[in-house]
């Protein structure tokens, strides 16, 4: 089942996406955050949509503006294809090679939760930013809380998936994270989610024997094919990373967590620290980048100008005084 949120004259609705596009509104729902939290995850979540067809269809998804499908409260976004670390460490940070402490456990960053934007809105250049960049990655959506989960446990917390797109602003990436902290405005700007959340059950069919989902991946620019890959490519399975999210703490209804991004051209920077050049290049006003994963969708969105930085000093060297 597909749920979507979205905007139409004036009004916020959330709807099951039928077959052929049409909207059927939830009766009086427009978060489907909320929506998650107030159910008993996946079952309870397929009971609304079931009983949700029974109601009059509203309008085509052609005929409205599409909204991220839910609010996240918390977005983690995890880094899970050895080949993405691979060319982008290369790129980013000019050394060859994958750490070892990353072959530990499913690292990931809090990322912005109020950055997420719609599958087809538009997305402004991060004020300062000459290097901008697309990242191709899968989301699954927690549906219950949960804590010190096993893998095997995580499964029944997963309600869902989505596409992400993690926008980065790779120059000012690369600068801020030689403090060791970050990333930090690099990633602040953007984060397309949509075009629905695909409850996890339609997803069960592409699932292998180890348990990877084997979607197939695309990545274009202006049209142009510049990423293809395998979700399966993955080092660690959603459960996996859910299970490792909830270690010491919780994950709660409404998360989002991020399969980080793909590898073989899932996003720009990976392709420059492979070819030693920034071919194709960076992302400009006028670009449109346009993700599509098997079984979940597509999203596509186009790159305009964005605001200026507003102006903040330097750091002062201060004096070593004390009380």
């Amino acid at each position: 089942m597909r749920f979507a949120t979205y905007e139409h004259r004036h009004r916020r609705r959330v709807a099951v996406v039928d077959e052929d596009g049409t909207l059927h509104p939830v009766p009086g729902a427009h978060s489907l955050t909320e929506l998650i939290r107030s159910g008993d995850g996946l079952d309870g979540l397929l009971r609304l949509g079931a009983a949700t067809l029974d109601v009059p269809p509203g309008p085509h998804v052609s005929e409205v503006r599409l909204l991220p499908p839910l609010e996240p409260p918390t977005v983690r976004d995890f880094v899970t294809f050895e080949e993405h670390v691979e060319g982008v460490r290369r790129s980013v940070d000019g050394v060859a090679g994958v750490p070892q402490a990353w072959y530990d456990a499913p690292t990931f960053y809090f990322t912005n939760p109020y950055a997420v934007v719609g599958a087809h809105d538009d997305v402004p250049v991060p004020p300062g930013s000459t290097v901008l960049d697309f990242e191709l990655e899968v989301a699954a959506v927690v549906g219950r809380e949960g804590r010190d989960l096993t893998p095997e446990r995580a499964r029944d917390h997963i309600v869902g998936y989505t596409v992400f797109n993690d926008w980065s602003a790779r120059d000012l990436q690369s600068r801020e994270m030689q403090v060791r902290l970050g990333p930090c405005k690099g990633k602040d700007t953007a984060a397309t989610l949509g075009p629905y959340l695909v409850t996890a059950d339609e997803l069960e069919p592409h699932r292998d024997t180890e348990g990877f989902l084997r979607l197939a991946l695309t990545a274009a620019v202006n049209g142009e094919i510049v990423g293809e890959d395998l979700l399966s490519n993955m080092s660690w399975t959603f459960e996996e990373m859910v299970a490792y999210a909830s270690r010491g703490t919780r994950v709660r209804p409404g998360d989002v967590l991020g399969s980080g991004t793909c590898g073989n051209g899932g996003c720009l920077a990976e392709l420059w620290g492979v070819r030693g050049a920034q071919d194709p290049p960076p992302l400009k006003p006028g670009d449109t980048v346009t993700l599509t994963v098997e079984g979940i969708g597509t999203t596509s969105n186009t790159v305009v100008a964005g605001a200026d930085p507003v102006p903040i000093p330097f750091a002062r060297r201060r004096g070593r005084e004390r009380p």
